[in-house]
Parts: C-alpha cells; sequence; structure tokens
C-alpha cells in the first residue's frame, strides 16, 4: 500500500488565525516575517493530529496504491472522511493502464471507515504484478468545515510547536490537546486498511 496526497495549498492555511492565537504583533509593516515559521508549525500539527486520528482535515486529493484487494467484496479506504471517488484505475505488469467504469463501485461513506465496495458481487480484479490506482477527495472541507475540537487540537499543537523551537518545553502532546483528539481516535484492529 502506498498513500500520497496533494499538498495543502498556503491559501487554505489559518496562518493569520494562528498568528492571532499566539498574540504577535500586529499594525506594523513586518507583521508576516513569521509568516513561513508559521507555516511550518501548522503543516506540522495538521499532519501529526491527522496521523494521531486517521482523519485528513483540510479536503484535498489521496491517491491509494494497491497490489491486492484486502477483499473483494470491499476496500477499506485509509482516511476520513471520504467525499468522493474520483477513479479507479487498474495498472498491468507491463504498465498499460485500465479505467474501471464508475459503475461497477460504489463508495460507501461509513464515518471513520469509509470503504470502496463493487457494485456487483466483487472488485475488478487486480492482476499479478499489477496494481490498482485509487483516487479519491478526502477531508472535512475548508478549514472552518473542519470540526472546532478538531482546529483547536491543530492550533494548539502548532503553537506548542511554536514555543518549543528552541528546545526549552517538552516535545510531548500536551494533555488538553490529547483530550481533544480522544473522541475522534478509531480503534483499527488488524491494520488501517
Amino acid at each position: 500500500m502506498d498513500l500520497t496526497d496533494s499538498p495543502i495549498p498556503l491559501a487554505a492555511l489559518p496562518i493569520a488565525a494562528f498568528r492571532e492565537h499566539l498574540r504577535l504583533s500586529s499594525g506594523f509593516a513586518d507583521d508576516t516575517t513569521q509568516d513561513a515559521l508559521l507555516e511550518q508549525y501548522l503543516r506540522a500539527a495538521l499532519t501529526t493530529v491527522e496521523g494521531r486520528t486517521g482523519r485528513a482535515l483540510i479536503a484535498r486529493d489521496v491517491t491509494l496504491l494497491l497490489a491486492r484487494w484486502r477483499s473483494d467484496c470491499g476496500q477499506v479506504l485509509p482516511l476520513a472522511p471520504v467525499s468522493a471517488v474520483v477513479s479507479v484505475t487498474l495498472v498491468n505488469r507491463d504498465g498499460a493502464t485500465t479505467l474501471v467504469d464508475p459503475a461497477r463501485y460504489a463508495l460507501q461513506a461509513d464515518g471513520p471507515r469509509p470503504r470502496l465496495v463493487p457494485a456487483g458481487s466483487i472488485l475488478p480484479p487486480i492482476a499479478t504484478g499489477g496494481q490498482a490506482v485509487i483516487l479519491f477527495t478526502a477531508g472535512f472541507g475548508a478549514w472552518g468545515d473542519i470540526p472546532a475540537d478538531l482546529r483547536q487540537a491543530v492550533v494548539l499543537l502548532a503553537a506548542q510547536f511554536y514555543e518549543s523551537r528552541d528546545g526549552g518545553a517538552s516535545e510531548d502532546m500536551d494533555f488538553g490537546i490529547r483530550t481533544l483528539l480522544e473522541r475522534w481516535r478509531d480503534l483499527r484492529l488488524g491494520g488501517r486498511v
């Protein structure tokens, strides 16, 4: 399994709100001098929260490469929420591709465990030595669409990263942040996908 996602555009990050949360100077000509650093900590916090919860926060396209289906009756997708399966492509050993007709599969958007399910009895077979390439859209939407507790966890964690940038504070996630994330954690026995 190989999972890649498109980068979150800079415009989607709440840099101004984060700057305000940190109470950095405002009203000066150089207000944005630390924006690159703030972006870095916001991205790190987003990645950490997404990793802890198994949820994509800001909506973006994700590509999943599979050498085989976990089950012919459905494939669990490794991130939630999923709003759409854009395409499923089968690639044979020689690299030839076949776009699977969308009428042959459907998205079962089941909260924390979205699945790609067959429209018939089984998913199309993956050739030996080949792979399936699933392109799907995952995430809650824009920053304002993310549930408030997850947004707060990202901002608090980014602030913790910012405050400990000189190595002065502990790198462990604060108890308050872990508490905000607890209800979003999904115990998945037997692996993530």
